[in-house]
């Protein structure tokens, strides 16, 4: 690791050529003087699915790498073949970094914090009472804990398999207290009463576009977040504009998630607000 200044470090998902992720961390490894390499390894370019994900697991070990990020749709799948969990990770039922330590696979997750910062950076003040949550995945379980940490009152989750969504809110249930969170059963009338709206399917997505609310839904009052960031905008954030709604952007999380998992790989403390800044010059 950073004891010889050198960093071997990947990411696992699937139709990710878009990743800004390779470049947030060679360029904050160049700054700090690191042999720093990132590396994409896209299930899609490859023909394979997480299925494959104890092979690649074992390659990455056999060719020294540091550590990998793990992205969708493999953040959950991935668990049953790590040696330890952070106990946020544990928590959280999902992981989205793991560092090759001794002979050992160590899962953590950075999501949460990261989605954590954004939503306190861009989102200041906003109401907290009644959020609607879009997607129950490995993702959405990291930022569920993180509206619950930042002081939602009630989460109502919707998923496309409500089985998913309703053991995403039992787990919430047992972390934060009875009926912090439910699985959802009436979008309209749940986003009807709700505060804020956040989407953490890959719905939005450059490669898989389109809105996972309808826009009618939509209305001036309600804030707007989004965990997409390719493209930066999404339909449902330039809708949601367009009536007035207070949004946040994907872009916040993509860059603290880094941050996070670079310090994990290098044993470095990164500079955040340098890898925002590169971060936005490549969506300029």
């Amino acid at each position: 690791m950073s004891r010889n200044n050198c960093v071997l470090a990947g990411l696992i998902g699937a139709g990710i050529q878009a990743s800004r992720t390779p470049s947030l961390h060679e360029h904050e490894g160049d700054a700090q003087g690191l042999r720093y390499l990132y590396r994409l390894i896209d299930l899609d370019q490859l023909k394979l699915d997480s299925s494959a994900l104890p092979d690649l697991l074992l390659a990455a070990e056999r060719m020294n790498f540091t550590g990998l990020n793990i992205t969708f749709p493999c953040k959950q799948v991935i668990l049953p073949l790590l040696d330890e969990l952070s106990a946020q990770a544990r928590g959280i039922g999902a992981v989205n970094t793991v560092v090759f330590k001794e002979g050992k696979r160590i899962g953590h997750n950075t999501d949460c914090l990261g989605f954590a910062e954004g939503f306190r950076r861009g989102l200041i003040g906003v109401a907290r009472e009644r959020v609607v949550q879009m997607g129950a995945g490995g993702a959405g379980a990291a930022v569920a804990h993180a509206l619950l940490s930042e002081g939602v009152q009630q989460l109502s989750i919707f998923d496309v398999e409500t089985s998913r969504a309703q053991s995403l809110a039992d787990n919430l249930n047992k972390h934060f207290g009875a009926g912090r969170a439910c699985a959802g059963n009436d979008l309209p009338s749940a986003l009807a009463q709700a505060d804020g709206l956040v989407n953490t399917t890959p719905m939005g997505m450059a490669k898989l576009p389109g809105m996972p609310v309808s826009v009618e839904l939509l209305r001036a009052q309600l804030w707007v977040a989004e965990i997409v960031y390719f493209p930066l905008e999404t339909e449902l954030l330039r809708n949601a504009r367009a009536l007035g709604c207070r949004t946040l952007d994907g872009g916040t999380m993509a860059v603290f998630q880094a941050v996070k998992a670079f310090e994990l790989f290098s044993g470095v403390v990164p500079d955040a607000q340098r890898m925002l800044e590169h971060f936005q010059s490549m969506n300029g």
